[in-house]
C-alpha cells in the first residue's frame, strides 16, 4: 500500500481536521456506489479508508511517523530485541527455519546469550506449549509447541480487511492479499459486525510435516461519509432549505437500501429529528434499528439582497429571541 499521507494527499504536518476533510473528500469522490462502471472504484476507496485508519487514528499516525508500522498498520520487524513470538519458514532445501524473538537482553534472552535455557524450555515435557523462553525476566513468547509428532508451529495468518457500510450490511465479494503475496476473492456474509472474523480453513501457511494453517480475517467497517453509527441504529444529518423549513414538504432521505420520502412540517427548526423506523442496520434476531434524520437549514451561497430585504422586515415586525431561556 502506499504511504497514508500521499493517498490521501495531505502533507505529514496536516492536522487532524485537514486529514478528516481530505477522507471525506476522497471517500465520497470514490464511492463505489457512485462510480459503479468504474470496477477500480472499490479498491481506490479501500486504499483511501485503510489510510485513514491510520492517519485519522492520533495514536497509529505517530507509530507511523516513527516507523513503528508500516503502510497497512502492521509491526515493523525492528532485529531480535524486544520482538516476540517465533515463525516457522521452510528454506532453501526444503530444511525448515525459525526465527526467535526473545523480550530483551539479560538472563534468559538472547542479550545473554542463554541459548541452552531456550533449547530446554521448548523440549522439557512432552504435549507443552513453551510459554516463555528460560526463566529470566523479559523473555518473548514462542509459537512453538510439542506433541507426539515433535515440534509444531503456528502457521495461522492474521490479516484485517476494510468494508463500507453498504458492504458490511448487503455481503459482498473481496479481494484479500496475505502477507505471503498470495490473493484469494472472500465472501463477506451479510450482517458483518466490525471486529468480527472469518475464518478460511487452509489457506495459512504451510511447513513440511505439519498441517497448513488458517487465514483469519478481521473486519473493519469504514466511516461512512454520510451515516454515523450507534449500534445497530444510523444517524444522519439532512441539509434543508430555508423555505422548506418554514413552508413545510416532501425530501429525498437517502438510506442503505434506496432513498425514501420524508415530509417535513412546516415550521421545522433546524436540529429536529425525525425516525426512520427499520432503516437502520440488521438486529440479531432479524429485526433492522432505526434511522435518525436531523434538520439542518442550509442558506444559499452568496449574498441575496431579496432575502436580506425579506428578513430585515421580518426582524422589524415580527421579532423573537430563541435563545430567551439561556440567560
Amino acid at each position: 500500500m502506499r504511504d497514508p499521507y500521499e493517498v490521501l494527499g495531505v502533507p505529514r504536518n496536516a492536522s487532524a481536521a485537514a486529514i478528516k476533510s481530505a477522507y471525506r473528500k476522497l471517500a465520497k469522490k470514490h464511492h463505489p456506489d457512485s462510480n459503479k462502471n468504474d470496477p477500480k472504484a472499490a479498491a481506490r476507496f479501500a486504499e483511501i479508508n485503510s489510510a485513514n485508519e491510520i492517519l485519522g487514528d492520533e495514536e497509529k499516525r505517530k507509530q507511523f511517523d516513527r516507523g513503528e508500522i508500516d503502510a497497512e498498520g502492521k509491526p515493523r520487524f525492528t532485529g531480535f530485541p524486544g520482538g516476540g513470538g517465533a515463525r516457522g519458514r521452510t528454506g532453501p532445501g526444503g530444511f525448515e527455519t525459525y526465527t526467535f524473538r526473545s523480550g530483551g537482553g539479560g538472563p534468559g534472552g538472547f542479550g545473554g546469550g542463554a541459548f541452552e535455557d531456550i533449547l530446554n524450555s521448548m523440549f522439557a515435557g512432552g504435549g507443552a506449549r513453551a510459554g516463555r523462553a528460560g526463566a529470566g525476566a523479559g523473555a518473548g513468547p514462542f509459537e512453538f509447541e510439542m506433541g507426539g509428532g515433535g515440534v509444531g508451529v503456528d502457521l495461522d495468518l492474521n490479516v484485517s480487511m476494510t468494508v463500507s457500510l453498504e458492504e458490511a450490511v448487503r455481503g459482498a465479494e473481496k479481494r484479500v492479499r496475505l502477507p505471503t503475496g498470495k490473493e484469494l476473492n472472500v465472501k463477506v456474509p451479510a450482517g458483518v459486525t466490525a471486529g468480527q472474523q472469518i475464518r478460511l480453513k487452509g489457506q495459512g501457511e504451510t511447513a513440511p510435516g505439519h498441517p497448513p494453517g488458517d487465514l483469519l480475517i478481521t473486519i473493519n467497517i469504514a466511516p461512512h461519509p454520510h451515516f454515523k453509527v450507534e449500534g445497530s441504529d444510523l444517524r444522519l444529518d439532512l441539509p434543508v432549505t430555508l423555505y422548506e423549513a418554514v413552508l413545510g414538504g416532501k425530501v429525498r432521505v437517502p438510506t442503505l437500501t434506496g432513498a425514501v420520502e420524508l415530509s417535513i412540517p412546516k415550521n421545522t427548526s433546524s436540529g429536529r429529528t425525525f425516525r426512520l423506523k427499520g432503516k437502520g442496520l440488521p438486529k440479531t434476531g432479524g429485526a433492522n434499528g432505526d434511522l435518525f434524520v436531523t434538520t439542518r437549514i442550509m442558506l444559499p451561497d452568496g449574498n441575496d439582497a431579496e432575502l436580506e430585504t425579506l428578513m430585515q422586515k421580518w426582524k422589524d415586525a415580527r421579532p423573537y429571541n430563541p435563545r430567551s431561556d439561556l440567560t
